[in-house]
């Protein structure tokens, strides 16, 4: 799926957190970091990939908890998990790689990742992209019937383990079929290889971890950080484009564009015709909309 892209393992923080980030790189332009969701892992970028690494320096990753990267035990604050810390793993990742200035383009956990990354990192980050989410605080504050139903899963996870890591782990692949499938556009959409990584992943009993620590990193820690950097009048400054589904759940719920202004100095942003996979659904457009913010001044 990623072919002439070169695997790299990156061990990042310090001696005592021993988190090993793996990913792929190709290109040989600006360097262009791409970060993934839930319940999925770098796979879903493989219909850009290629194309984005003829322009730039293309580096994906699996997030801490994801993929092929470690999923340490979750500590009793979700410290480890929290949006600061996967940032952290990133932020060192490019830095290891010799980039001392990079873009995002990020979709659902990762976004919120990259979010925290360009607050705490922001000699770093010259542009971001964010796709088909609301900041984090915002979306738990307006939580309405209608959200919590379709984001049934936000509530799921948060709950102490080990009851959601038993029961996703008892059918981890009902779980992204249920999950994935059960948004708009259904499962068809999505390549069989890809499909069944997602799936897999899942068998590992620390990846169902992982995955539960980073939701309930985001319900605890990370609002604690998100409302400290309001009371502060901590904002983003840099250049973000923010995308969205016209039929996803945050396109539905939320006014993606007010709720960004809020935290953001220079937004931009639009509904596509899509669901939330917008990387996997609309592969054509979200080409189009990285190659022109990219290049706008």
């Amino acid at each position: 799926m990623f072919e002439g892209f070169e695997p790299f393992d990156i061990d990042v923080g310090d001696p005592d957190d021993d988190v090993r980030i793996s990913g792929l790189i190709k290109g040989s332009g600006p360097a262009l970091l791409l970060l993934h969701g839930h319940p999925q892992n770098h796979r879903i970028w493989h219909r850009v990939s290629a194309a984005l690494a003829e322009r730039f320096t293309v580096v994906l990753t699996d997030l801490r908890g994801y993929g092929a990267s470690s999923k340490p035990p979750g500590t009793p604050d979700h410290a480890n998990y929290s949006k600061r810390a996967m940032a952290r793993d990133q932020h060192e990742v490019m830095q290891r790689l010799g980039f001392a200035r990079y873009s995002i383009c990020a979709h659902d956990r990762g976004a919120r990742v990259a979010h925290r990354l360009a607050l705490d990192h922001p000699q770093a980050v010259e542009r971001m992209m964010l796709l088909d989410i609301a900041p984090t605080l915002a979306m738990y504050e307006a939580t309405d019937r209608a959200f919590a139903t379709a984001y049934f899963h936000w509530f799921l996870l948060i709950q102490p383990s080990p009851l959601p890591e038993r029961l996703i782990s008892a059918a981890p692949h009902a779980w992204v079929d249920g999950v994935m499938g059960g948004r708009h556009a259904g499962l068809s959409v999505f390549a069989p290889e890809a499909l069944e990584s997602y799936r897999t992943q899942l068998e590992d009993p620390a990846a169902v971890h992982g995955m539960c620590e980073d939701y309930r990193a985001s319900a605890t820690i990370d609002l604690e950080h998100d409302r400290f950097d309001l009371d502060q009048g901590r904002r983003l400054e840099l250049p973000l484009k923010v995308l969205w589904g016209a039929h996803s759940t945050v396109g539905r719920c939320f006014d993606p564009m007010r709720e960004w202004r809020k935290v953001a100095r220079r937004v931009e942003g639009r509904a596509l015709d899509c669901g939330h996979y917008i990387p996997e659904e609309r592969p054509d457009r979200l080409l189009d909309e990285l190659h022109d913010f990219m290049r706008t001044p």
